[in-house]
């Protein structure tokens, strides 16, 4: 597993990438999660874990383009049970339903790149296998037999 990028949180909300030594925006961390690699965020007054904070805000920062992240009455069962029964679901099962959909995902990726190979490759020999003559073959079977007459046995041995 790949080291974790390790970003400080400043009480002004700046963010400060450890690793390049430089301040990053919230755009910045959204991009370094998405080429796969593991961010941990800490307080860079307190030390403490801030990590689902920031990733939280960068999910409320993108939802904002598309005006909703998740359903409203699911948001409403959120805030009502709070995170005693839905830190459990979170934590568990829709983490284990996003792993299980994206597995699906990449497999039938892989399935169907494999079936345009396969097409691809068919379409090649079909191309070079046929004969362009081949729709003329009986017509060039009638010349030959006009051109050259056969002798009398061979004409006996077809019948």
């Amino acid at each position: 597993m790949t080291k974790a990028v390790t970003i400080k949180k400043y009480g002004n909300r700046r963010l400060y990438d450890t690793e390049k030594n430089t301040y990053v925006t919230l755009a910045k961390v959204a991009e370094r999660v998405k080429e796969g690699q593991h961010v941990e965020v800490v307080d860079a007054r307190t030390g403490e874990d801030v990590t689902a904070y920031v990733l939280t805000q960068i999910l409320l920062e993108e939802s904002k383009k598309n005006n909703i992240l998740l359903p409203v009455p699911l948001l409403h069962l959120c805030i009502q049970f709070g995170d005693t029964l839905l830190k459990e679901f979170f934590g568990k099962h829709l983490q284990q339903a996003i792993r299980g959909y994206v597995a699906h995902k990449s497999s039938m990726d892989e399935h169907f790149g494999k079936l345009l190979e396969l097409g691809n490759e068919l379409t090649t020999l079909s191309v070079k296998r046929a004969d362009p003559f081949e729709i003329y073959s009986p017509f060039v079977d009638f010349l030959k037999e006009m051109t050259f007459p056969q002798p009398q046995e061979d004409k006996e041995k077809k019948k």
